[in-house]
């Protein structure tokens, strides 16, 4: 009987470390939303079995939204992976955002898009030390649109990497995106690959990197937070 119930139990635990191999775990964020579409599901079922079955799959839908997937990062110094799930929109030279006071000199800037349908967690893309957050209000224009850079609502983190390379990620919120999460502050040490954020519903995400980075993607290409390399940062500062 005890062997019988040794197998039970070591067949229930390889199921249900089968699941969490393929069920991605859920970013806290999305807990109240949810709790919330759970309740109002069970509200729904009292009055409607069909009711109550949109409100089962909308409570899925919401859960699988905020899924914050486990990602392997490539560790090699000097790379840059992508901070967000997504699709590559733009690669042009732009002007940091002037709330960090980086100056006028251009940077490279890589633009990230999400729909709805992509993980919505952002990821830190290079190691080191959080200088400055800031976050500033905005519009909420379509994401997609290069514009949306300057004039939507984000949030902007400054990093310096252990090589002295000064690298913004920027959170921007976009035409059904209303919130911006950043769980990151001036002088924390991050890792790379690490979640630090959230935008909730649709967004971009753009990463500004040294002039002379090597980028390795191109627009129209799809990332992967935290594993797919943007680009290869130029030989350090003191190198040079």
């Amino acid at each position: 009987m005890t062997v019988e119930r040794d197998k039970h139990s070591g067949a229930v635990s390889h199921f249900l470390e089968l699941a969490r191999g393929i069920v991605p775990p859920m970013h806290p964020a999305g807990r109240p939303f949810v709790a919330g579409a759970a309740v109002a599901t069970l509200l729904l079922r009292r009055y409607s079995k069909r009711a109550g079955v949109v409100g089962g799959l909308l409570t899925a839908w919401v859960a699988w939204f905020f899924r914050e997937p486990k990602r392997t990062t490539p560790t090699r110094p000097d790379l840059a992976v992508a901070p967000a799930d997504g699709t590559v929109s733009h690669v042009v030279e732009a002007v940091p955002p002037h709330e960090l006071g980086l100056g006028s000199a251009p940077m490279t800037r890589i633009s990230v898009f999400l729909s709805v349908f992509d993980v919505h967690v952002q990821r830190v893309p290079v190691p080191g030390l959080v200088r400055q957050v800031s976050y500033r209000p905005g519009k909420f224009l379509s994401a997609d649109l290069d514009k949306a850079s300057e004039d939507n609502e984000r949030n902007t983190v400054w990093l310096t990497t252990p090589s002295g390379h000064d690298v913004v990620v920027v959170q921007i919120a976009g035409l059904v995106a209303r919130r911006i999460v950043c769980q990151v502050a001036e002088g924390d040490k991050v890792a790379v690959g690490q979640t630090y954020g959230l935008i909730r519903f649709g967004s971009r995400v753009d990463l500004y990197v040294p002039t002379g980075s090597r980028v390795l993607v191109e627009a129209g290409q799809r990332t992967i937070g935290g594993e797919t390399v943007l680009a290869e940062l130029p030989p350090s500062p003191s190198e040079g």
